[in-house]
């Protein structure tokens, strides 16, 4: 969530919930956070590059590759899988 906190812009839009994980042999499940929705508006965003560095995971990183460009408002809305793509 530090990448959506510290985006000046607020572009980008995440949205989580919590499981609980049992492990053999530990004393009580572990509960993690699992992704359910991760998207960029990049017609808000300023390409400023802080949610790239301070995210703790190294789950972001800049794309020289993609191309973004669009006709359209919601051609510019991109979600995890649309980011993940090749």
């Amino acid at each position: 969530m530090l990448c959506v906190r510290e985006c000046p812009a607020w572009c980008i839009h995440l949205d989580s919930h919590t499981e609980e994980v049992s492990e053999p042999g530990a004393r009580r499940p572990k509960k993690v956070n699992v992704l359910d929705t991760f998207d960029i508006d990049y017609s808000l965003c300023m390409y400023c590059g802080i949610c790239v560095d301070v995210c703790p995971f190294d789950a972001l990183e800049w794309d020289q590759h993609r191309a973004l460009i669009g006709t359209t408002r919601e051609s510019l809305y991109l979600n995890k899988e649309e980011l993940t793509s090749e």
